[in-house]
């Protein structure tokens, strides 16, 4: 039996690889240097190189006989502007949390034209596997994603940053210690104590933007939950602290810390919030008369008792309306007392007519 290299180098199988036949399968077959990426040509200046740990490596020298070929440069997909560009330009953004991890749902969302979506993986059932193909299907339609993290642990920071949204909420910060913690977790050594997998993961395009390390940390919007009467008491330390961009209200969790889980809306809390919304504005205030450069942007999620609007006329800077569940189990609940009401309706006037009908018949 002739052995592989002798069949691979034998005339006819050469004359096969060359012959038109195998082309339309495997047409880079023609091309002695494809390159599947539009401008690959590098007419677009801004194209980058993809990251090579050879090309990198001391141990090879440039006078060596074989040299390393050039980078395949071309262009990243381009980026829809990031969340923290808009707030910066005054923008109040509005968005939508997915609890139910659907990546159907996720894009429907984005095509629908929300600015943001908070993937829930504190209350939801999704973890960072469930994410991934929702993050996909945002990036689809050009939406910022916002992963919100089950706790507040380097482990979950790490895992939901490596996978490259715009932003990560923190839950559960109740005091300044907790919000440094958070930024720790949200930026590499010697700053934080993030690990680093940088060269591989999805937040820098596995490895292909070599750029991201010197931006990922300023574009990052770093949101810390304000969900109970001791963060409510602690919130000028907490916004204090260097990182924290944003500050998000949880209404049913300070509710419930204050002793009133079955009724959210109760007077006390609704002035709790609107204490600590006054509290968090003031920080922002023109004269930058504050102990913070950047002081933090107000987050919020509308409640039965509130429309977001209302939310946006106080002064949020973004605005959650619904949950995708939530907003699903409205509309089926509608819908199914829609054909029940239609049901009972066809069936009482079925019934004046026969009853009609009757009387007309026997008094022939």
């Amino acid at each position: 039996m002739a052995s592989m290299a002798t069949v691979a180098s034998s005339p006819s199988m050469t004359a096969l690889a060359k012959s038109s036949s195998i082309s339309p399968k495997f047409p880079n077959l023609q091309n002695p240097n494809p390159l599947p990426f539009p401008n690959a040509n590098n007419e677009n200046p801004k194209s980058i190189s993809i990251f090579h740990p050879l090309r990198r490596s001391p141990a090879i020298s440039k006078s060596s006989s074989s040299s390393l070929p050039d980078p395949i440069a071309f262009p990243l997909p381009p980026k829809s502007q990031s969340l923290k560009s808009r707030l910066a330009a005054g923008e109040t953004l509005y968005g939508l949390f997915l609890l139910s991890a659907s990546p159907i749902l996720a894009e429907i969302a984005g095509f629908a034209g929300y600015d943001y979506v908070v993937i829930d993986m504190e209350h939801g059932p999704g973890g960072i596997s469930d994410a991934l193909p929702c993050l996909h299907a945002l990036a689809s339609t050009g939406t910022a994603a916002v992963l919100r993290l089950p706790e507040t642990s380097a482990a979950s920071a790490k895992k939901a940053l490596d996978l490259g949204p715009q932003g990560i909420m923190f839950p559960m910060i109740d005091d300044a210690r907790s919000a440094e913690l958070a930024v720790s977790f949200s930026r590499f050594p010697p700053r934080g104590v993030r690990g680093s997998a940088h060269t591989i993961v999805r937040a820098s395009a596995y490895g292909i933007d070599d750029g991201y390390l010197a931006r990922c940390e300023e574009e990052l919007l770093l949101m810390c939950q304000i969900e109970s009467a001791t963060a409510a008491d602690n919130i000028e330390a907490i916004a204090a602290v260097d990182g924290v961009n944003c500050l998000q209200m949880g209404p049913l969790d300070l509710s419930a810390s204050m002793g009133y889980l079955w009724n959210p809306g109760d007077r006390k809390v609704r002035e709790k919030l609107r204490e600590v919304e006054r509290r968090v504005l003031a920080l922002r205030k023109a004269d930058g008369e504050t102990a913070k450069a950047s002081p933090p942007y107000l987050s919020g999620f509308s409640m039965p008792f509130e429309r977001p609007e209302d939310l946006k006329m106080r002064g949020y800077h973004m605005v959650a309306g619904a949950v995708d569940v939530g907003m699903f189990r409205k509309a089926a609940v509608e819908d199914v007392l829609s054909f029940r009401r239609a049901e009972t309706e066809i069936r009482e006037e079925d019934g004046v007519n026969d009853q009609d009908g009757d009387r007309s018949y026997w008094s022939e």
